[in-house]
């Protein structure tokens, strides 16, 4: 029997790491995926016409629709809700109105939204969350609150994601890419602060787990993380001994978490899965593939 997967978004970070892990996942977005990938497309249109799913025939949803530039979407009153919100509720009432029958659909949130103040580590699912932190984590609060609308028709997962990172030829304002960018570039690189710790996950353990959760019979909100923490500072610190530039630490306090590790106890209980790459082999990956970027792109 088909299983078909359609993936919403397939132009930013997580949409061609997908499409690239799988070939048979059909990319679905205004714009077309990136050189070098055979996947279908279908294209929709720019007022977020998603009726030409009409003629697609598929099962599965990862909804990629979205943004997460902090620094731009937090500047602007309503561009949060915009690009995080409204195109997914727009999607779900074309599907529920198409009376479309799909097995699951996978919507990304963020780990940003648990109260920084009030949670205990590991963190769970059932930690105090906090929408009032800033535009984005407020409309990736938001957006969960759209799923659980649809969730008496649809089965939704709602990816509680951590840090994850891995080689992108974008400019992200994430700290992973910016850093090494910069490195690459620059042939320099610094940090406001190395003391914040995180929960870093590589991009290649984030997709198997999603794919995995696809063939789940789970609908709800679930941590996706390495469920171990790394401080900034060793983070800066395989950076440097990977490309031997120095990343200087500007001391600047920082606000949000200032320690924060998933409990991805749910998600283990669920599909057999586990992280496979601890940061420094992820670090390593994700260097030397950007190095390659990097060089191919100043030879064009």
């Amino acid at each position: 029997m088909k299983n078909r997967t359609i993936l919403i978004g397939p132009t930013g970070f997580l949409g061609p790491a997908f499409l690239k892990f799988d070939s048979s996942i059909i990319a679905v977005g205004r714009n077309r995926p990136p050189a070098g990938l055979s996947n279908d497309f279908v294209k929709i249109g720019g007022d977020l016409d998603f009726s030409p799913l009409n003629s697609v025939d598929f099962d599965n949803i990862i909804f990629l629709i979205g943004s997460s530039d902090h620094k731009t979407l937090n500047a602007h009153p309503t561009m949060a809700l915009e690009k995080n919100v409204l195109a997914l509720s727009k999607f779900l009432t074309f599907l529920k109105d198409s009376k479309r029958q799909v097995k699951k659909i996978i919507n990304f949130t963020t780990m940003l939204q648990y109260d920084s103040l009030k949670m205990i580590l590991p963190c769970d699912e059932s930690q105090p969350r906090d929408p009032s932190v800033n535009n984005y984590v407020m409309s990736k609060y938001v957006s969960e609150l759209i799923t659980q609308q649809y969730r008496d028709t649809f089965s939704i997962i709602d990816v509680r994601i951590s840090n994850v990172y891995g080689p992108t030829p974008l400019y992200r304002p994430d700290i992973v890419p910016s850093l090494i960018w910069s490195i690459l570039e620059d042939g320099s690189a610094s940090v406001w602060n190395k003391a914040p710790k995180r929960d870093f996950i590589f991009i290649e353990d984030a997709v198997n787990a999603v794919l995995q959760l696809i063939k789940s019979n789970y609908s709800g909100p679930i941590n996706l993380g390495s469920g171990t923490s790394s401080s900034v500072f060793e983070l800066c610190a395989y950076l440097e001994r990977l490309s031997g530039i120095t990343i200087d630490d500007k001391s600047i306090p920082v606000a949000g978490h200032m320690e924060f590790c998933q409990d991805i106890s749910l998600i283990r209980s669920i599909i057999d899965w586990a992280p496979q790459f601890s940061l420094s082999q992820g670090l390593e990956k994700t260097f030397s593939e950007m190095q390659f970027l990097h060089k191919n792109r100043n030879k064009n």
